[in-house]
């Protein structure tokens, strides 16, 4: 069986060797062999020459910025796996739990997977173990919520950036949005097609917008106007 891992990049000068690195490193069973497609969305930092420096992936590069999802769906295009898993280009998600990703569609459990950072993770208001980003934290506790009671089928952390697929499922389907978008509509059109998602915890080191951070409330309303347009419309 083949691997499809692939990291849409934009201005991740500091974070992308480490973490090309890191998902180079992780051990899967010899009966998987593997390729990173790495799609680099016009960054205009020191993103391109660090990735011309490094062996063993594919590189993709958009002349203008168009977004995660316009990069991932380049991912997807030249993609040559059987398995594919969204890895984000920031450290915030570990890659050893690409492992746990796939665990189930390995063992024919099921065809979609997502890496829930919400589903054992209380909301804390206080203390040293404060959650960070509250209002991300509410708003995609909403948007799961919404998502759940749209199609059907409970989701914890719908926004997630880490998510594992046999590509024949999503075979003819479109994918519009080009931006942050992209996670609900991808969604929604899964779930749509009668595909149920399993879930699976994830640890995740989140980030703040003074590390790179780049997802705004904005892309909250975009999210939850995406999930009840699909709901109704191709």
């Amino acid at each position: 069986m083949k691997l499809s891992i692939i990291i849409p990049v934009y201005n991740e000068e500091r974070t992308v060797a480490e973490i090309i690195n890191r998902v180079k490193k992780v051990g899967f069973p010899a009966n998987i062999s593997r390729e990173v497609i790495v799609v680099n969305d016009a960054s205009i930092d020191k993103t391109d020459k660090i990735l011309k420096k490094i062996d063993g992936i594919k590189i993709y590069t958009h002349e203008t910025n168009q977004g995660k999802g316009a990069a991932v769906m380049t991912g997807l295009k030249y993609s040559e796996g059987d398995v594919v898993v969204i890895q984000d280009a920031d450290l915030e998600y570990n890659p050893e739990d690409i492992i746990h990703l796939i665990a189930p569609i390995l063992d024919n459990k099921g065809e979609v997977v997502y890496g829930s950072r919400l589903k054992n993770y209380p909301l804390r208001l206080s203390g040293k173990r404060k959650t960070p980003l509250i209002t991300h934290y509410l708003g995609n506790k909403l948007l799961s919520f919404i998502t759940s009671f749209l199609y059907g089928n409970y989701l914890s952390d719908m926004e997630t950036g880490h998510k594992a697929f046999k590509k024949s499922v999503i075979a003819g389907m479109e994918i519009h949005s080009k931006r942050f978008d992209f996670e609900p509509e991808f969604t929604a059109k899964i779930l749509k097609t009668g595909h149920r998602i399993l879930e699976i915890p994830v640890k995740v080191k989140p980030r703040g917008y003074d590390e790179g951070k780049k997802i705004t409330w904005k892309d909250g309303f975009y999210a939850l106007w995406t999930l009840i347009k699909y709901r109704f419309v191709d």
